[in-house]
C-alpha cells in the first residue's frame, strides 16, 4: 500500500493480563495495535509507532494480516512498552500492576513523506507534545481526531490544549472530561472543550456507549449489549480506529456521517472485547460486521 489516506500514531504495546477467569501473558497491544486492526474493516491505515528488539516477528505478520501499512514502524534497541494489568469482577474497574516504558519513553514520532499528506489522522493516546510534533508533520489533514487521559490534563494541560485547538475531534471519558474542564455536568463539560477549537467532543461512556456533541447538536451512541466480555483492554481505542477508517472510506466527515461511523464503532469494538487482544477481530468477516449493525439499529428503531 502506497500513500495511506489514514495514519494512525500513537502506543505499541505487549500486554499481560488478568481477568476473573483467565490469565494471558504476552499479548498484543497498544492503542496503535487496537486502531489500526478495527480502521482496516473499512480502511487500510498507516502505523506510526515503536518496537523494540523483544517484539515477535508474529505480531508483525498479524499487522500484515490486517492489511496495516508499516512504513511508519520505528524499530529500537531495547525493551517494547508494556503494561500489566488486573480486572476486577465487573470487567470495568482495572489495576495497573506494572507500566514498562521502554523504547516508548524516547519514541519521536516521524512519519515517512507517503504519510504526510494523509487526509485523516488518529492521534492515539500518548505526550501532547508528541501529538504537536506530529501535526506539525501533516501538510493539510482533512480531519485529526485526538485522544487523550487523566495523566495528560494533570502534568501537560497548556500542550494539550494546543492539541485541541488544532484538531476536528477530541475523545476523552467522563472523568477526564470533568477534570478538564471542572464541571461535573457533560453537556457544560462539553460546552467548554468545543470553545477551545474543535468541532466536535466525543465522550466515552464505556459500556453504557458514547456521546457525540458539535455544532449540529448532539447525539447518544448505546454500546452493543454483550452477554460476555472477555477482555475490554483497547475497547475505546477499537471504537476511535473503525470510526475513523469509516469516516476514511466514506471520504467525508459531517456530523450524519460521524453518526453512522459511531454506530461502525461500537460494532467493531463489540467483536473485539469478546476475546483476547485482537482475537476477536481476526477472522472478522463484512457479513458478521454487518449482521450486528442491522441487530443494534434494529434495538435502536423508534417505531410508532
Amino acid at each position: 500500500m502506497s500513500d495511506p489516506r489514514l495514519v494512525i500514531v500513537g502506543s505499541i504495546g505487549i500486554d499481560h493480563i488478568e481477568t476473573p477467569t483467565e490469565k494471558r501473558p504476552n499479548l498484543l497491544g497498544g492503542s496503535v495495535s487496537y486502531a489500526c486492526a478495527a480502521a482496516s474493516f473499512h480502511h487500510p491505515p498507516g502505523m506510526v509507532g515503536v518496537v523494540g528488539s523483544d517484539f515477535p516477528e508474529e505480531f508483525l505478520e498479524l499487522y500484515r494480516s490486517f492489511d496495516v501499512d508499516l512504513q511508519g514502524l520505528q524499530h529500537a534497541e531495547g525493551q517494547t512498552f508494556s503494561w500489566t494489568g488486573v480486572y476486577a469482577e465487573n470487567m470495568d474497574n482495572r489495576e495497573t500492576l506494572e507500566t514498562v516504558l521502554g523504547v516508548f519513553e524516547s519514541f519521536e514520532p516521524t512519519l515517512p513523506e507517503s504519510y504526510k499528506s494523509a487526509p485523516f489522522v488518529f492521534l492515539g493516546n500518548m505526550h501532547p507534545g508528541l501529538q504537536l510534533h506530529v501535526l506539525d508533520q501533516i501538510s493539510a489533514p482533512k480531519f485529526v481526531l485526538a485522544d487523550t487521559m487523566d495523566l495528560w490534563i494533570n502534568i501537560t494541560r497548556d500542550d494539550l490544549e494546543k492539541v485541541i485547538q488544532r484538531v476536528d475531534m477530541l475523545t476523552l471519558n467522563e472523568s477526564e472530561a470533568r477534570l478538564l474542564t471542572g464541571t461535573q455536568h457533560l453537556i457544560d463539560a462539553a460546552t467548554s472543550l468545543l470553545d477551545l477549537g474543535p468541532d466536535h467532543v466525543l465522550i466515552k461512556k464505556g459500556e453504557n456507549g458514547s456521546m457525540l456533541f458539535g455544532k449540529e447538536g448532539t447525539y447518544i451512541q448505546p454500546a452493543v449489549p454483550l452477554a460476555n466480555v472477555t477482555d475490554p483492554t483497547g475497547a475505546g481505542d477499537s471504537f476511535a480506529g473503525a470510526l475513523m477508517g469509516y469516516l476514511t472510506q466514506q471520504d467525508r466527515c459531517d456530523h450524519a456521517a460521524i453518526r453512522r461511523a459511531m454506530v461502525n464503532g461500537s460494532v467493531v469494538a463489540s467483536f473485539g472485547v469478546e476475546a483476547f487482544s485482537l482475537e476477536g477481530l481476526q477472522g472478522l468477516t463484512q457479513e458478521q460486521i454487518q449482521t450486528r449493525t442491522d441487530n443494534l439499529l434494529a434495538m435502536m428503531r423508534v417505531e410508532d
